[in-house]
């Protein structure tokens, strides 16, 4: 069913990437931008988690990728993380003001909310993240859990009522971790975020251990027969980030994962013709 498959970075804009052969020696930061939009088609915007975005830098950033590029913007962490009880609704209407260029360019994927392991399943925060989902109504949303309170039937049932996207995670088996799901909330977007599997750094709070990781061929070659056939199916639109970027590991695994599905594609489409090819009759 997935006519549009978008498969990128969570940010694009790191010096170690230089290190790491992905851009070239002496690239300046502001030139980052067009070296990755010559090799994928999306990217997560990391900086709108940090700071309100303004509308003209984000127009000014919609003028330098090509027409098909889509951004995924994540939310504003005073609404998640540092949640501001009184202002949080103010902060909405000054948050869609700063993304509209990316409505109006139709170069918005999804706005991504990144909840933290600490945001559980209690009536307080049902409650708020309801009135937050209200709040953004009319924006394609996607919901990142970290805590595995939210793996419950209702929670799914409203995400699909709503036609909000659960994020599917590639990260460690840890207790309390919200597990991994091959499950699409809404027919039209699936979202998957890899974070790398370093359970040893994953709560050591720091980035530079939590996402230092190289995903495995055979993690991504089993990733790939997935999505090929338990998620694409189901939903219009797929968008795939890596989140692994600490040593320059995700434009790597990005680029695998790109390659694998390519491969799943031409056997699928192989399998098919050899199920309805006849061969003609002897003479």
């Amino acid at each position: 069913m997935t006519s549009n498959l978008f498969i990128g970075t969570s940010g694009y804009s790191y010096g170690e990437w230089i290190d790491s052969g992905f851009y070239p020696d002496g690239t300046h930061s502001s030139n980052m931008l067009n070296f990755y939009t010559q090799i994928f088609i999306t990217t997560e915007l990391n900086y709108t988690w940090y700071q309100m975005p303004k509308a003209l830098a984000i127009e000014r950033m919609c003028a330098k990728v090509p027409k098909n590029f889509k951004f995924a913007a994540k939310l504003i962490r005073t609404m998640t993380h540092e949640i501001k009880k009184g202002f949080w609704q103010k902060e909405v209407l000054l948050y869609r003001q700063g993304i509209e260029p990316l409505i109006q360019s139709k170069k918005l994927l999804c706005i991504l909310i990144q909840l933290p392991p600490w945001f559980k399943r209690s009536i307080n925060y049902r409650h708020y993240l309801a009135a937050l989902l209200d709040e953004l109504a009319g924006l394609p949303l996607a919901v990142e859990f970290r805590h595995d309170s939210w793996a419950d039937d209702k929670v799914f049932s409203e995400l699909e009522k709503r036609k909000v996207t659960l994020v599917s995670v590639d990260e460690p088996n840890l207790p309390g971790l919200f597990p991994r799901l091959d499950m699409v909330t809404n027919p039209e977007l699936f979202y998957i975020r890899f974070h790398g599997r370093n359970a040893k750094g994953w709560r050591s709070e720091n980035m530079q251990k939590q996402f230092d990781y190289d995903s495995t061929d055979q993690e991504l070659a089993e990733w790939a027969a997935t999505i090929k056939t338990a998620i694409m199916p189901e939903a219009r639109t797929g968008g795939i980030f890596f989140n692994n970027h600490v040593r320059g590991q995700v434009p790597k695994n990005a680029l695998q994962l790109i390659t694998l599905l390519l491969k799943e594609r031409h056997r699928q489409k192989t399998q098919k013709n050899q199920k309805t090819w006849t061969a003609p009759s002897s003479i």
